[in-house]
């Protein structure tokens, strides 16, 4: 008994150990997010935070990136395990989505001096768009090409948004190109100070001809200023979602527990980072554009009715009617068997009949014809037990008096023999 005790002494102190290190252990993770003074960025500092608070275990470093597609780069890498990217960016095979975040418009910003209409009136003029890489750099391009513009058309710089907001206000550029969330703090200094304008990009049904990832939104009037109001109206744009992504091996628990911390601690989220309010649970069935980590898929799903709640109709009216199936089988089985019985005591009261005429017989003429009559309803009887039409338990109770009344009438006869000698 020593070993065995020693034995299950030393697993049971393996097995404790085990479950005090998954409880102890740290899960750092890098967040790829976008440049320091962007909503990405702001957004990575506040879920950092909040999931510092409530899991001490997950150690979230929020890094400045140029964008949604270096994000994807660093994903693929494993350089980072978490990222913020468009939902319009090209995923890359390790990339699972953990939830989506807030909506972002396009905002096309027009400087008060530039006489800019409409956006094929960008040709020659210059124009600040955010770094390569980036997910607004990305989206500019096929709504230019569907106003008719290319690269050569425009006199660019890429830059930060920082650095483009302080040459579309030193007026270096016409133009600044962002994709971002309504209500940025950079912007509404823009288009307070310079008495800017925002454009619209009005053809969205066009243009989700060939970006079917597009929706079609609007900028809400006074957005960016109640009294003046900016905008002076609802102001026509394009919009995409900023998605929550992570690689593919990043432990299911942990996804699990920061899917969860994203709407179980909204509040919170939302104090340091207002924007957070407009995050939603995905509807059953949404396509969110790429798969699901399975530690999101775990969390979306855990309201889902277990299988038997979701089917307990159909299946309570499949039982029912098998209910019903067997219970009319069962009682046709009965009938025939009562059939089958009802049959065999024919049988047997035409055999009692015999034995009692056997009885009474004193003509071996007759006895021979009663032997005839018996032997026909032996006859009978096996046809009818070859086809079903009575049990071989009825055959069996059958052949008692059979035999009885054979025996009879040989022994009549061996009467009426000796009485003739």
């Amino acid at each position: 008994m020593l070993p065995i005790v020693l034995l299950s002494v030393v697993a049971a102190g393996a097995f404790g150990g085990q479950i005090w290190r998954e409880r102890t252990r740290l899960h750092p993770l890098t967040l790829a997010t976008a440049s320091a003074n962007g909503e990405y960025y702001a957004f990575g500092q506040a879920l950092a935070q909040v999931i510092a608070h409530h899991h001490p275990d997950i150690q979230i470093t929020v890094q400045e990136t140029r964008g949604s597609l270096q994000n994807l780069d660093l994903i693929e890498s494993e350089t980072a395990q978490l990222a913020l990217v468009q939902s319009d960016s090209p995923v890359t095979p390790s990339t699972r989505a953990v939830s989506y975040l807030f909506p972002e418009m396009a905002h096309l910003l027009i400087s008060p001096e530039a006489n800019i209409n409409q956006v094929s009136d960008l040709r020659g003029q210059p124009l600040a768009l955010m770094p390569e890489g980036s997910g607004s750099y990305k989206l500019f391009w096929p709504i230019a090409a569907h106003y008719g513009l290319s690269r050569e058309d425009l006199e660019l710089i890429t830059v930060p948004s920082a650095q483009a907001y302080e040459a579309f206000a030193a007026g270096e550029v016409a133009a600044l190109f962002q994709v971002m969330a309504p209500g940025n703090v950079g912007l509404r200094g823009l288009l307070q100070q310079r008495q800017a304008r925002l454009l619209p990009i009005d053809q969205v049904a066009a243009l989700q001809l060939t970006l079917p990832y597009l929706e079609a939104t609007q900028i809400p009037k006074g957005t960016y200023d109640g009294a003046l109001p900016i905008p002076a109206e609802d102001l026509a744009t394009v919009g995409v979602r900023a998605v929550l992504v992570s690689h593919a091996q990043v432990d299911p628990a942990v996804i699990y527990r920061l899917t969860e911390s994203l709407y179980q601690f909204r509040t919170e989220l939302v104090t340091l980072y207002p924007r957070a309010a407009t995050i939603l649970l995905p509807e059953s069935g949404q396509n969110l554009g790429l798969p699901l980590h399975p530690g999101a898929q775990s969390f979306y799903d855990q309201d889902q009715p277990h299988f038997l709640v979701q089917y307990a109709e159909p299946m309570g009216l499949l039982l029912s009617i098998t209910v019903l199936g067997i219970s009319g089988l069962w009682q046709l089985r009965l009938w025939l068997i009562g059939r089958q019985k009802n049959r065999a005591d024919l049988y047997n009261l035409r055999l009692l009949d015999l034995i009692d005429r056997i009885q009474q017989s004193r003509d071996p003429r007759d006895l021979m014809e009663l032997r005839q009559e018996l032997f026909e309803i032996l006859r009978q009887v096996v046809v009818d037990l070859d086809e079903d039409r009575i049990s071989a338990s009825s055959f069996q109770s059958f052949t008692l008096p059979w035999e009885v009344a054979i025996s009879s009438l040989r022994h009549q006869e061996a009467i009426l023999l000796g009485l003739r000698r």
